[in-house]
């Protein structure tokens, strides 16, 4: 068996951008399939699929500001090992969770379960993307410019924290409310992450 660092020689930052792009690409094709013609020619048709429209909506703009800040995460990186391909592979595993969940909204509802569980997919997916930070920390060095960008990783924090109590209120308060907890978050990464940037 390779060693983690054996598994990432050959493999550098553009691979992993062209490999991530492919599968996201692959997620929103996916997603777009779920939605469904209405019935009916008026606005009343349009109702039944309020829920698999918003759904879809949601995490479309999901995928895209994990997209974006992926592309900004791996502007400034330089050297690639094993732990961070499958960093980058859990996080496109739960991102890849997106087109089920919409579906599963879409028969059956805003309900606690389904919200509940939306809201999990999107705490590992956010805990994920921390995860790789970490580990193209631990790839570069604690003086790379990736930890430099990083810094104490606030909103990182933030958000799987608003993740973890819209899934608590899902369940035990309203559905409804949760959901509002997840725009929230994703409005609090809709601007592309700019640390990398400044850099």
């Amino acid at each position: 068996m390779p060693s983690e660092a054996e598994a990432g020689d050959g493999v550098g930052p553009e691979r992993v951008n062209a490999f991530t792009d492919g599968v996201i690409a692959i997620i929103i094709t996916i997603m777009v399939l779920e939605l469904h013609v209405p019935d009916g020619t008026g606005l009343e048709a349009l109702r039944s699929e309020l829920p698999t429209l918003g759904a879809y909506v949601l995490s479309f703009i999901y995928v895209g500001i994990y997209w974006n800040n992926h592309h900004h995460l791996m502007q400034s990186v330089k050297r690639i090992d094993g732990r961070v391909l499958w960093a980058n592979l859990g996080l496109l595993f739960w991102l890849s969770l997106f087109p089920f969940m919409i579906r599963w909204v879409g028969e059956h509802g805003v309900t606690p379960v389904q919200t509940a569980i939306f809201g999990l997919v999107l705490f590992m997916a956010g805990a994920f993307f921390f995860i790789l930070e970490q580990a193209l920390i631990w790839a570069e060095g604690e003086i790379s410019s990736v930890a430099g960008a990083v810094g104490g990783r606030g909103k990182e924090w933030l958000s799987v924290a608003i993740y973890a109590l819209g899934v608590a209120i899902s369940l035990f308060v309203s559905p409804w409310l949760a959901v509002v907890l997840y725009i929230a978050v994703a409005i609090l990464w809709l601007v592309p992450d700019r640390r990398f940037e400044r850099r």
